[in-house]
């Protein structure tokens, strides 16, 4: 709200009609907000499955804990964002190289990897990955 007041102020002279103008511009303001917030989500699910899937995950059984936990996740993607997945991130593979192997035009790659990631985002919000703590050789 606040910042929305003080774009009005500062464009007071050129505002027709304040009431359209606050709602317009506070909706606005209210997706970049989550957009924002959703990307954020992204980019911490796609450094967890960049580590898990490079198998940089902790070694022991907290590793094993965290990569079958991982495994059930992905396992419950579609079969195309599983494979998608897979390819960039346990493979290393460039967006390229998986657009060729997937059949997708390269500019549509990172698309489909951020539905992906959003769809793994998900899961993991529903049921979090077992930290050290919760495993039963952890404390």
């Amino acid at each position: 709200m606040q910042e929305t007041f003080l774009i009005l102020v500062a464009k007071w002279g050129s505002v027709q009609n304040p009431e359209a103008w606050i709602l317009a511009t506070l909706a606005n303001r209210c997706i970049i907000y989550w957009r924002k917030s959703r990307s954020r989500l992204w980019d911490l699910v796609d450094g967890a499955v960049l580590e898990l899937l490079a198998d940089v995950s902790p070694s022991g059984q907290d590793g094993i804990d965290l990569r079958v936990d991982m495994e059930a996740l992905l396992g419950n993607l579609p079969d195309r964002c599983r494979s998608l997945l897979r390819l960039r991130y346990q493979l290393g593979c460039s967006t390229s190289e998986t657009a060729e192997k997937t059949g997708y035009c390269p500019s549509s790659v990172r698309k489909v990897t951020r539905r992906c990631l959003s769809a793994l985002a998900a899961q993991l919000l529903e049921q979090p990955v077992r930290g050290p703590e919760d495993s039963p050789s952890g404390g």
